[in-house]
């Protein structure tokens, strides 16, 4: 098997080649524009560094590309919006210079999407799925040789290909998928039927990639998939040789032991697969950061068992207690739907009770977004709009009162903070995050980018803290 992925690999150099040789003396760009999670941002990484071998430089503007890949999302509606307002600004440069549009993500695997672009926007060349991401230098040829357009995409589960040159913009920062898929089917999520059944990397991939950063001089590693604490899980399950590292927390253990890394994180977890073993190397591992993202999605036990979460209120805030009191000052971050089919206003009340008890430093909230072919889009009992937006700004108020008064305990205190760059808001001061992710811009010397250093919070701000070293 893994010779046959090798094999599939030489034959991809092979069209990178080919392609080299129609685009030699060229001088020919390209832009990867992203819509989605940081696994579709991985995912462009990869698109980007496959383009780059073919001959092609990156541009920023949009005008000057003679390739423009769009890497999609299909969890929300807007990430839809987004693609069509996009394609129809792109359509007069294919008209002009004949750029090639390569259209790729979650949002090619579902078949009306494709089905509506070749209706509206027929102008396209390439549609390719995240299965078949590792096959678009062959898309790429195929289209500049037969001036066909290619649809490269799977209905079945995808193999993890390893050995895909990735093009990362960030030198200090890395994510790193561990697994691919969600085997979960929350009712209202597309996932599972777009990015297929759950598939983990073998861990001596992933600690060779971490390994490769770090002698790179990248600091702060994310570990990345729909459902990390699951890790291996179905590999066990099925019997398969996993070889010594077969969990999670035996993974995050091993990452921890990495010269040059500094800083851990991981996203996301599954409440229901939060088991003592992934806490505790939580508690052990010095380089894990101590902020643990934990989706709640709703405080309603009846939502949630509507949503096919597989865990009550009661159960994620025992989980929580348990991890404050095995973790010295854990903090906690989440993401929650407001205004799921059936939503009450009571089920709501249950939502903000438990965003009072936990008190999260950062919130990601949404507002419920209908997605076709999930059980929840075939749910009669739709919340209206002015509902759910009149209880988003319920729950945004109640969250920026909490983060205001956690940024407050911040005031005083020493911080440790990884410098990422320059403010994006003011040249003249420096940017970090802490290990609980408060953004931290303080005045500093340009050396100081990229490491670690101590600072004294001097004033907290909504967004940010203020700090001086």
């Amino acid at each position: 098997m893994q010779e046959n992925l090798k094999d599939r690999i030489q034959e991809q150099q092979e069209y990178v080649d080919k392609v080299n040789k129609i685009n030699l003396g060229k001088n020919l760009k390209y832009i990867v524009l992203t819509m989605g999670c940081q696994l579709n941002e991985n995912d462009s990484e990869k698109i980007s560094g496959m383009i780059e071998e073919m001959g092609y430089t990156r541009t920023d503007k949009i005008e000057e590309a003679d390739l423009i890949a769009f890497n999609t999302c299909c969890v929300r509606e807007n990430a839809e919006d987004r693609l069509f307002g996009k394609l129809g600004e792109v359509k007069k440069y294919k008209e002009e210079k004949g750029t090639i549009i390569a259209i790729g993500g979650c949002m090619m695997q579902e078949k009306h999407m494709v089905e509506k672009l070749k209706k509206s926007y027929p102008f396209f060349d390439i549609v390719f799925g995240p299965h078949t991401l590792y096959k678009f230098p062959e898309d790429v040829y195929n289209t500049l040789t037969t001036r066909k357009r290619i649809e490269d995409i799977l209905d079945i589960d995808g193999e993890i290909i390893e050995g895909l040159p990735i093009r990362r913009d960030d030198k200090i920062k890395a994510s790193v998928a561990i697994m691919n898929g969600c085997n979960n089917f929350c009712t209202y999520c597309i996932v599972p039927y777009v990015r297929g059944r759950e598939r983990s990397r073998k861990a001596e991939d992933i600690i060779k990639e971490i390994e490769g950063l770090a002698k790179q001089g990248y600091k702060e590693i994310t570990l990345l998939g729909q459902n990390v604490n699951s890790y291996m899980r179905v590999e066990r399950e099925k019997g398969e040789d996993v070889g010594q590292i077969d969990s999670f927390a035996k993974l995050l253990r091993k990452v921890n032991e990495i010269p040059g890394i500094e800083r851990i994180r991981f996203i996301s977890p599954h409440p229901k697969d939060f088991t003592d073993d992934v806490i505790e190397a939580i508690r052990d591992c010095d380089k894990v950061c101590k902020i643990i993202h934990l989706p709640l999605q709703s405080g309603s036990s009846k939502v949630l068992k509507d949503m096919n979460r597989k865990y009550t209120k009661e159960q994620y805030l025992q989980l929580v207690d348990k991890m404050k009191n095995k973790i010295p000052n854990v903090a906690f971050s989440t993401d929650i739907i407001v205004g799921f089919p059936g939503e009450t206003e009571e089920d709501f009340e249950d939502t903000l009770d438990v965003v009072e008890k936990v008190c999260f430093e950062q919130v990601f909230m949404f507002i419920y977004s209908r997605r076709v072919g999930t059980p929840a889009d075939k749910m009669e009992n739709q919340v209206p709009e002015e509902i759910k937006h009149e209880r988003f700004n319920r729950l945004k108020e109640l969250v920026e009162s909490q983060i205001e008064l956690n940024n407050k305990k911040f005031v005083g205190t020493k911080q440790k903070v990884l410098v990422e760059g320059k403010s994006k808001t003011n040249e003249n001061m420096l940017t970090g995050r802490t290990d609980t992710n408060k953004v931290v811009n303080f005045e500093g010397p340009d050396e100081l980018i990229g490491k670690m250093v101590d600072l004294k919070i001097a004033s907290e701000h909504m967004w940010y803290l203020k700090g001086e070293i």
